[in-house]
């Protein structure tokens, strides 16, 4: 029986796990993309094969699926995308860059994204459909929870919990110990020093709650 591996979504964020999968020698039958306009069309060499229902006329037996909508501070279209397809009893592919160092303990659950050059070190925790961003560097014994995205460059010193749906953006310092609530945001290159309540936006150096 053939196993298919199909992308959701026709974006940039499709773009860098597209050529993860190839990296990793995984054959992509093709794209799902909501715009009409697109099927039949090209992307990164793979043929659009057309929206969601084209994606249900394949065995969720013997298709995986990789989440392809990638979340500049919103998270839900992402979650709800995740969501949609578990129900149908499909199951996510993880991807994990063949650059990234990953502690031999640390857990990735389902649909996880490991991208190019991401540390990742003993006793982490790595929830579902989260996307852990280039060059970020996640110390010993963080827990990053489910739909959660750390951005390109952000640094996780040892023992930092992100709730599920938080936000980090890029170049984001997290000190040890911190707690980041769910669905929460970290500014891009803000350094946190201390715990960050549900659902807060944080901003600065040191990181402070604004609108």
């Amino acid at each position: 029986m053939n196993f298919h591996v199909i992308v959701l979504g026709a974006g940039g964020h499709s773009k860098v796990l597209i050529d993860s999968l190839s990296l990793s020698s995984i054959e992509v039958l093709g794209i799902a993309d909501v715009n009409p306009l697109t099927k039949g069309s090209s992307f990164m060499g793979l043929p659009v094969i057309g929206g969601d229902e084209e994606v249900m006329k394949y065995s969720a037996e013997n298709t995986g699926l990789v989440n392809g909508v990638g979340s500049v501070r919103v998270i839900t279209k992402r979650r709800l995308l995740f969501e949609q397809f578990k129900r149908m009893g499909y199951q996510f592919f993880s991807v994990v860059h063949p650059s990234a160092v990953i502690a031999f303990d640390a857990v990735l659950s389902e649909g996880v994204q490991i991208m190019a050059g991401v540390v990742i070190q003993s006793g982490c925790h790595i929830g579902i459909n989260a996307i852990i961003n280039t060059h970020a560097s996640i110390d010993h014994d963080c827990f990053i929870g489910a739909h959660a995205h750390i951005s390109p460059g952000v640094t996780l010193s040892g023992g930092v919990s992100v709730g599920d749906g938080a936000y980090i953006g890029a170049g984001a310092t997290v000190i040890q110990g911190i707690k980041v609530g769910r669905e929460s945001l970290v500014a891009a290159g803000a350094v946190v020093v201390r715990d960050v309540r549900d659902g807060a936006k944080v901003f600065g150096v040191p990181a402070k709650e604004g609108l």
